[in-house]
């Protein structure tokens, strides 16, 4: 039987002018690689708040890393704000996807939160309007999500978790931990979800932060030995400027081997006391 051999180009010119078509489809592909990136990370940086609130006793800081190839970009936020009865509302968090539908989705996270923050007194119940709220979208994303509120008045921290990453703490007499509270599910999962609520007073000085799973999880190490570096650099800074803590912290991201952007939160305290 006759063996068929692969057409060949005819010519040199033919060669070449295949080799032109080839090159020209490569760079319209990279061009609209680099363009989606841009716009991903301009949405990303668009939609995280410019400024944090403070109280006197309360400092805050926070830090965010992008993804180190581009539409890794997963739609990683923190933001705060001052309520109407003058508590402190925060939330950090982590959108299941990459790319601008994670970022724009990210953005409607975020707002979302604020929004229900302002008739929900209770963590737990902001998570869960945020959680039916995100299942009507009918959307195919899902976000993990810690939300707190502070209130100055009593130094109390209240705040429940939506499958993310839990917070790191130390204070200035030495104690320190992982919050070991029960989590529920991501947002845009399950109808109907519960988020217990954890709630402490911070009596004495110290810092509480947060992390997205950038900063602690990739290649390079389990989440456990992630959490146990960030916890270190908390105890070894927890005196120090919030702005310099979360600083060092987000420096763990770079040992994980990930490629996924990362997000710290942190909160610094003098030590509150409840009002009579």
């Amino acid at each position: 039987m006759a063996r068929h051999r692969p057409s060949q180009p005819s010519s040199a010119h033919e060669l070449l002018g295949r080799l032109g078509r080839l090159t020209a489809q490569a760079l319209d592909h990279a061009e609209l690689h680099r363009a989606r990136v841009e716009l991903a990370m301009a949405l990303q940086r668009g939609l995280l708040p410019a400024g944090l609130p403070t109280v006197p006793g309360l400092w805050t800081a926070a830090r965010y890393a992008p993804a180190r190839n581009g539409l890794d970009i997963g739609g990683d936020w923190y933001d705060g704000f001052v309520l109407a009865d003058g508590t402190l509302g925060f939330s950090i968090g982590d959108v299941q996807g990459h790319d601008v539908e994670a970022a724009a989705f990210m953005g409607q996270v975020r707002v979302g939160l604020r929004a229900l923050a302002t008739s929900a007194v209770d963590p737990g119940e902001v998570l869960g309007r945020a959680n039916d709220l995100l299942l009507s979208l009918e959307g195919e994303l899902f976000a993990t999500c810690t939300f707190l509120r502070f209130d100055p008045a009593t130094g109390e921290l209240a705040d429940a978790r939506a499958g993310h990453v839990p917070a790191l703490w130390a204070t200035a007499d030495g104690r320190h931990g992982i919050e070991d509270d029960v989590a529920g599910l991501p947002l845009g999962i399950l109808p109907g979800e519960v988020y217990p609520v954890t709630r402490r007073v911070l009596s004495e000085p110290g810092a509480f932060v947060l992390v997205t799973d950038g900063v602690v999880e990739g290649p390079s190490f389990a989440i456990e030995e992630g959490l146990a570096q960030v916890l270190a650099v908390v105890r070894a800074g927890v005196g120090a400027e919030p702005g310099a803590l979360a600083a060092d912290v987000i420096k763990v991201a770079e040992q994980t081997g990930h490629k996924d952007d990362a997000a710290v939160l942190v909160l610094r305290h003098d030590g509150f006391h409840r009002e009579d």
